[in-house]
């Protein structure tokens, strides 16, 4: 387990918490593992019956901790990036997440993977995939247009820019919106109602409900090659050269 991934379980409820406020909670390869590990011990350990993702402060995360994905590039299906993709899309269990704020990235993509989430209403959601000369990842390029229709799922992928907690409800992105003092006493009052549920019946449910996006996986798959191809792209080396330098990146002589 991670230094950064807090883990607590009570009442059937397995809560982890993103832990690294002093860099917006951005993910390194040792908490993406500890995530996927967390994830699928959990749908092995009986009792466990609901898994509870949050941040810490004022984060939910703020996506991948730049350099140390462009020092640990995810290569292969073993990648703990990857683990932790396969790991959420795949969960058995119910899945609830409370985003606390920030949720930039993955933190967005990760929630299509969630089944009940809830957003404090100061949150900003982006995935600015474009904007760093990559594409969407965690099958987002196949779930978001299901789940919010292809216009807008383009307006979101293609422009990258950041949007409301008021947005994300309206395109389906989280079910509810909730005060800061609120909010994780609403997702633990909903993950408390789904341990008390039979779980073969909802685990089953659960099944049921991805039937119809059940190749997430080779999309998955599609998009972290295309992702991997581009990770060594002169545009992401001037996106991310722009990024660290504070300055306007510049794509004009890129064909």
């Amino acid at each position: 387990m991670s230094e950064y991934i807090k883990s607590d379980t009570a009442d059937g409820i397995l809560t982890l918490t993103i832990s690294r406020p002093e860099k917006k909670n951005a993910l390194t390869v040792a908490m993406y593992a500890a995530l996927a590990d967390s994830i699928s011990q959990a749908d092995d350990d009986e009792s466990v019956r609901v898994i509870l993702i949050t941040g810490s402060e004022d984060s939910f995360t703020a996506g991948n901790d730049f350099k140390d994905f462009l020092d640990n590039p995810p290569v292969d299906p073993s990648s703990p990036v990857f683990r932790f993709m396969n790991a959420i899309a795949g969960a058995q269990k119910p899945v609830v997440a409370a985003v606390n704020g920030l949720a930039i990235g993955i933190g967005t993509t990760m929630l299509l993977h969630c089944d009940l989430v809830y957003a404090v209403d100061t949150a900003r959601f982006q995935m600015p995939f474009v904007n760093l000369g990559l594409v969407p990842e965690l099958g987002s390029s196949l779930v978001l247009p299901a789940l919010a229709g292809r216009a807008r799922a383009a307006e979101l992928l293609m422009c990258g820019d950041p949007f409301s907690a008021e947005t994300a409800k309206e395109f389906g992105l989280i079910n509810g919106i909730s005060s800061a003092d609120e909010l994780m006493n609403t997702a633990q009052i909903l993950a408390k109602k789904l341990a008390a549920k039979p779980p073969a019946a909802l685990r089953k449910t659960k099944a049921l409900l991805n039937m119809d996006v059940d190749d997430v996986r080779a999309r998955i798959d599609r998009e972290a090659k295309v992702f991997s191809e581009q990770l060594s792209s002169a545009e992401v080396k001037e996106a991310i050269a722009a990024f660290l330098e504070k300055r306007a990146p510049d794509f004009s002589k890129f064909e």
